[in-house]
């Protein structure tokens, strides 16, 4: 038996092995993004600032983001100038009462939501 190939099989194949090798480089640019999940019960106005263009986004109890800061971004909270956090675009963080929290072990995790000692949450 005779196996010959034609012209349309081999653009075939190569359009095959592009269409592959985008998808796999969508899928490690999304695995390296910032995930940001709001743990309190109030929403959150988040701006991201990725190089010069700032995004707004409201971020209500309990939902996340994923995909934030490909690269790194400076994420403000509520609009206060002295809640600005920088991620580093691979990180896992919370939002909870006002903070920002590294959920992934390497930065630390965040204390569980009602942690704080009697006398502290008394004080408050």
């Amino acid at each position: 038996m005779n196996f010959c190939r034609d012209r349309t099989s081999g653009r075939f194949d190569l359009l095959a092995l592009t269409v592959r090798t985008i998808a796999v480089l969508l899928m490690t640019s999304a695995a390296s993004a910032a995930t940001i999940t709001n743990r309190g019960d109030k929403e959150v106005k988040l701006t991201i600032t990725q190089g010069s263009s700032p995004q707004d986004v409201v971020l209500p109890p309990g939902k996340v983001i994923d995909g934030v800061c490909q690269k790194s971004c400076i994420v403000r909270l509520n609009d206060n100038a002295n809640d600005e956090y920088e991620l580093e675009g691979s990180e896992n963080v919370s939002v909870e009462e006002g903070f920002l929290y590294y959920d992934s072990s390497e930065k630390g995790l965040a204390p569980p939501a009602g942690s704080a000692p009697k006398k502290e949450r008394d004080n408050k």
